[in-house]
């Protein structure tokens, strides 16, 4: 990829927008009018853009193998993320990318895979459980870990119940507050190891959520006697530029749009438990 092709934005044409909660919404951007869209790999993310709003991260929430097409679910929290979310298909949005390092998908075949995720957290998950589904004979049991601030706000919720009753998959759920209609669990989302099998040393382990929350995740998987090589990381805080040339995603010696945002758990250790880094 050179320089010139990482900074400039292709214009991607929006296929389709779903909305997935009150406030976060899927959108499909698809290959045409001359722009063929790159693959990507589980864990990248891509550069957004829209002239007159501004450009973000955004993790990549489809699957890998579907060319042509680069799938986004994004919450709407702002002027540039309301911009993206109101976009009707056949509207153009400027894509730059993908960047990034993926998901150890190709170490833990014939492991077992944890999958823990908090909030939007599963959208940079997504891909990976899409592979591990794919190629199922190439892994152990799936169990996937899912906790949101309540029932509204969890996403993907047919996919959650189709997966649940897959083979050798467990797909638990818990929220912060359920309400009176809501019959699942309550609490964070470390509440949920107590109703899993888990063999640490069989076992690699995706993570991804709100810093807070990877923070107990791992403190509770070291305690059940998990290596800390078999634990990954995605940290996605502060990137700007995608390229570690302006510094905003720096944490220790490392630029997490450059080195990251998938890091192996011992790097990003030393970092992890200081708060306000």
């Amino acid at each position: 990829m050179t320089a010139a092709s990482v900074m400039t934005p292709l214009a991607a044409r929006v296929a389709r927008v779903d909305k997935e909660t009150h406030d976060t919404f899927t959108l499909a951007m698809e290959s045409g009018n001359g722009v063929d869209l790159p693959r990507f790999r589980p864990g990248q993310f891509s550069m957004l853009y829209l002239f007159g709003a501004g450009e973000l991260p955004i993790s990549i929430s489809g699957d890998p193998e579907k060319p042509g097409e680069l799938v986004y679910t994004v919450r709407s929290v702002g002027q540039v993320t309301y911009a993206l979310v109101t976009r009707k298909p056949g509207d153009s949005v400027g894509v730059r990318g993908p960047f990034g390092t993926q998901w150890p998908l190709a170490s833990a075949r014939g492991r077992d895979i944890l999958i823990v995720a908090g909030g939007i957290g599963l959208a940079p998950l997504r891909p990976a459980i899409y592979h591990i589904l794919r190629q199922r004979g190439d892994y152990g049991r799936l169990v996937l870990l899912y906790g949101a601030r309540g029932p509204r706000d969890l996403l993907y919720k047919k996919e959650l119940s189709a997966w649940s009753y897959l083979p050798d998959t467990q797909v638990l759920t818990t929220v912060d507050y359920g309400g009176v209609n809501w019959r699942g669990h309550v609490g964070v989302v470390t509440t949920l190891f107590r109703f899993i099998r888990l063999q640490p040393g069989q076992t690699t382990a995706f993570i991804c959520g709100p810093e807070l929350m990877m923070r107990y995740v791992v403190r509770e998987l070291e305690t059940r006697g998990m290596p800390a090589g078999h634990i990954h990381l995605s940290m996605e805080r502060n990137m700007k530029c995608a390229v570690g040339f302006c510094g905003h995603c720096q944490m220790g010696p490392h630029f997490i749009c450059k080195d990251g945002p998938i890091f192996p758990y011992p790097e990003m250790r030393p970092w992890l438990d200081r708060y306000e880094l």
